[in-house]
């Protein structure tokens, strides 16, 4: 006989799934309202190197003198400001999909950093932000050394 297999609509995700979805989607991140009042955060990656912390933001679309870094603690904080250019009236668009207003972006530094020997540079439309670490995070090598074994004294034994 033929085994028989379940069909789900809408894959591996159960209803519940489903719906808990779209209602974060719809009420706890609500993308797309409001965009003029709050602008979208900008995506980041960071990672560490040995000797640093390296931050990547994505701010498509600005000038270097829009974007504001600053550091309190262990938290980093990008700010800036996308300005809308008034080329075309409101009532001429299709559709308006770019993203309006300031944004602010803060995220926690997981080790601690020389924030005054820092480097912020804008290219492309990404911000790479490069904080040494401090020196006591900073990973030391230990040389290890070959030494001669000791010989047992007549008598004991060896370990």
């Amino acid at each position: 006989m033929a085994n028989l297999a379940r069909w789900e609509p809408m894959g591996a995700t159960s209803l519940r799934q489903a719906m808990d979805r779209l209602f974060e989607d719809s009420f706890v991140r609500p993308a797309g309202l409001f965009p003029t009042i709050r602008g979208e955060s900008p995506a980041i990656d960071m990672y560490q190197t040995d000797k640093e912390v390296v931050v990547k933001a994505s701010l498509p679309g600005l000038k270097a003198e829009d974007v504001d870094i600053s550091v309190t603690g262990d938290v980093l904080t990008i700010r800036g400001e996308h300005k809308e250019e008034q080329e075309v009236s409101e009532e001429n668009y299709f559709r308006k999909e770019m993203r309006y207003g300031s944004f602010t972006r803060s995220l926690a530094i997981p080790v601690p950093v020389k924030v005054d020997k820092a480097d912020a540079v804008y290219e492309n439309g990404v911000l790479t932000l490069t904080m040494p670490k401090s020196e006591a995070v900073q990973p030391k090598a230990i040389k290890v050394k070959a030494g001669k074994g000791k010989e047992p004294k007549s008598g004991e034994q060896k370990k």
